[in-house]
């Protein structure tokens, strides 16, 4: 379908006389035509970001937009802005499927310019851009039982056979490179599209086995077979991401280099507008055999997130250090260490707090307390507590090892 839009915006390059590119209704580049002029302003700082970096900013979006390109209907004269980077004024040509704004055809505009008949002509062809974004768009809602089921199936010929059969749906960039997305917690049905994506589905909160009433998860994803991380030591909360039950929203984004993964940081960073969820984006593979992988490593990521604010509302999976063990160790059904089970009821939560700011400072006693805002006898007096209540020895290695690895883990799984 690619080839298609860059036919399509060829062809409208030809019929005004000037290159043209495409964006879809998020500002993302799909296509653009070549440009041989030698006019040095023809190649503005908007203009060469977009194509370099496939995408443009904030601001220039909410600038270009003031000017009701996304209500429009025909074509939209934006004049020059230096201060904006926009050195020379613009012709944008809605790209609509049924009155729904599917994304825009940008070209330089110039002196005299197109007449009214090419413009009229070029309209034409952006109306059959828009089926083609709209075709695009349905097609990754309608993918949403096989997604689920690559992600969801058991290993072995249960995955051979949702892979064969997701493989099959996205024709030929199945083999392609992909990321694959987790937003947490996610309410209500998947969106019935999502610009960017070649498939969207919710999914079944990794590992969850009973509902928050008690009542048994439904068989699938809830198998212990499944992708992804369980939610650890126990249920939390309603709003976190590790509670038992509940759900997930996971999306494949496809990827032009495995070095750039910008666009999947696009979509979690779009779904998660307006909520209290995390995202988490796993690590780019090629194909489709390991997608189940990658949706594993992006729920952890996505509880990463929700356990360090430092990590943002959206995380990579290779961004989160010694999470990703943690995450790894737990998929096969953590049931806590007896030594420090007891450190992690609701009535030690004050003496967790300092073990884990302790050991994060690496045993330094004066950083500690100073984070603490005690008097280091204080925090004293509270690490004698914690070796009390474990029987650990905060002075032996492999003890420290083994409390930070628990206090890490509790967080992650709330």
């Amino acid at each position: 379908m690619k080839g298609d839009y860059q036919d399509l915006v060829d062809e409208i390059s030809a019929l005004l006389g000037a290159p043209a590119t495409l964006e879809n209704r998020d500002f993302r580049l799909i296509a653009f035509g070549a440009h041989d002029s030698d006019d040095d302003l023809a190649m503005d700082p908007v203009r060469t970001r977009s194509i370099l970096t496939r995408q443009s900013t904030a601001a220039v979006r909410a600038w270009f937009e003031g000017f009701g390109i996304a209500r429009a209907t025909a074509p939209v004269r934006i004049p020059a802005a230096p201060d904006a980077g926009v050195f020379r004024g613009r012709i944008c040509l809605p790209v609509r499927y049924r009155g729904i704004v599917q994304g825009y055809v940008w070209l330089l505009d110039q002196e005299p310019g197109p007449g009214p008949d090419a413009l009229a002509a070029a309209m034409e062809v952006a109306e059959r851009i828009g089926i083609l974004l709209a075709e695009e768009a349905k097609a990754g809602a309608d993918l949403s039982r096989e997604f689920r089921a690559v992600l969801t199936a058991g290993r072995g010929w249960q995955q051979d056979m949702a892979v064969a059969a997701l493989r099959l749906a996205l024709g030929p960039g199945a083999d392609g490179l992909h990321a694959v997305v987790c937003v947490t917690p996610w309410a209500g049905e998947a969106p019935a599209s999502v610009p960017g994506t070649a498939a969207v589905c919710t999914v079944p909160w990794p590992g969850a086995g009973e509902d928050d009433d008690g009542r048994a998860g439904e068989a699938e994803g809830r198998s212990g077979s499944g992708p992804g991380p369980g939610p650890g030591g126990g249920a939390g909360s309603g709003s976190r991401p590790g509670r038992r039950g509940g759900q997930a929203l996971a999306a494949l984004v496809r990827l032009r280099s495995a070095e750039v993964l910008v666009p999947a940081e696009g979509v979690a960073t779009r779904l998660l507008a307006g909520g209290g969820a995390t995202a988490g984006v796993g690590e780019p593979r090629r194909g489709l055999g390991t997608l189940a992988d990658g949706w594993a490593q992006a729920a952890a990521a996505a509880q990463a997130a929700a356990a360090q604010p430092r990590f943002g509302p959206v995380a990579r999976w290779s961004a989160i250090g010694p999470y990703r063990m943690l995450a790894a160790l737990a998929a096969a059904g953590p049931a806590g260490d007896p030594a420090t089970r007891v450190l992690l009821e609701p009535a030690h939560r004050e003496l967790a707090r300092t073990a884990e700011l302790f050991l994060d400072c690496a045993g330094q006693a004066g950083r500690a307390a100073a984070a603490l805002g005690i008097h280091r006898q204080t925090l004293y007096y509270r690490l004698a507590r914690v070796e009390q209540l474990t029987g650990l020895d905060l002075d032996e290695g492999e003890d420290r090892l083994l409390l930070h690895m628990a206090l890490k883990t509790a967080r992650l799984y709330g």
